[in-house]
């Protein structure tokens, strides 16, 4: 019987990509994604199509409202920052940042996966090319998986030893659209624009379009992004 992973899906490049990592080592793989009150949907019709191409067991759209405390230009009126400089992962933390996202997304998962019985939580957190989120370290991924060993059941009793899967973090946007490339991701699925216009065009000038450009001009792979600008 196939392992089961609980995965991590935003519809972006790197959430794609590391849920066809796992489907590639052989994981029954549960996609995960939230409607947390972000600015657009977009990114969840992405998950959609990813996770029934690549042929998910299951996806789950969670909804929670992160929005009720704001505090990012994700979710609330904050306005996305365009062409600034990338500099130095980790220099700064932008306004992009959505407080605690991902420490909620994966005490999410782990709870499923305690469900499931499953011992894996895939994530697609990167520390290379990334905007300067603190929540996409590896000392906060080691951190957690720490956690998620003590407070849960599962982990006191012994029947289940969880894992924090992030098979990305060491890549620059290059490699792991390479990855993704090879393991049959079709990146016209994916959606990774902050500030899209109505009609779904990556706006071009945020943070998330010019990492994903960039990577895809250093790839190597054609970019199938529908640019507004």
């Amino acid at each position: 019987m196939a392992r089961k992973a609980v995965v991590l899906l935003s519809g972006g490049v790197d959430s794609t990509t590391a849920l066809a990592l796992a489907l590639r080592q052989g994981y029954e793989v549960f996609a995960l994604s939230f409607d947390y009150g972000q600015r657009h949907r977009h990114e969840l019709q992405a998950a959609r199509r990813a996770a029934s191409a690549l042929g998910a067991a299951q996806h789950l759209v969670m909804a929670i409202d992160l929005g009720a405390f704001g505090g990012s230009a994700l979710t609330s009126a904050i306005e996305v920052p365009k062409n600034r400089s990338l500099g130095t992962p980790g220099s700064g933390i932008p306004v992009t940042y959505v407080p605690a996202r991902n420490t909620v997304f994966l005490s999410l998962a782990l709870g499923w996966c305690e469900v499931l019985g499953a011992q894996d939580i895939f994530i697609g957190a990167n520390a290379v090319d990334y905007s300067g989120y603190p929540d996409c370290r590896p000392a906060f991924l080691e951190a957690f998986e720490r956690m998620a060993n003590l407070a849960t059941r599962a982990g006191v009793e012994g029947t289940l030893r969880f894992r924090i899967r992030a098979p990305l973090l060491a890549m620059t946007k290059a490699e792991i659209i390479r990855a993704g490339h090879e393991a049959g991701v079709d990146f016209a699925w994916t959606h990774s624009c902050y500030d899209p216009t109505p009609e779904g065009l990556a706006c071009g000038g945020c943070d998330s379009c010019r990492l994903r450009r960039r990577g895809f001009e250093e790839s190597g792979v054609p970019d199938p992004t529908r640019y507004a600008g």
